[in-house]
């Protein structure tokens, strides 16, 4: 089964490597989608794929030495025609 999910991360998120940390490992689970910072210090990210993959790219991204995430907000969005997982600005 395939989803779409839309997370907001807050924490200490930006300028610790969070973007190309999601991106690496969203690409070798096989997933689609972005991520970006915004303005208020937190990250956006939108992943697609199987649910389970999902859950391992926010465990691994919990796992990483500098990144802290104190919260989540998370919801399932529709899905998307896409061909790999990027950062945008």
């Amino acid at each position: 089964m395939t989803v779409r999910k839309h997370i907001l991360f807050f924490g200490r998120v930006q300028g610790v490597g969070f973007r190309y940390h999601a991106t690496y490992k969203a690409r070798l689970l096989g997933l689609t989608g972005w991520v970006r910072n915004l303005p208020d210090g937190s990250v956006e990210l939108e992943a697609q794929g199987d649910p389970e993959r999902i859950d391992d790219l926010i465990l691994y991204l919990h796992r990483q030495r500098f990144i802290r995430i104190d919260e989540m907000r998370e919801e399932k969005t529709g899905l998307l025609e896409e061909k790999d997982f990027r950062e945008r600005w």
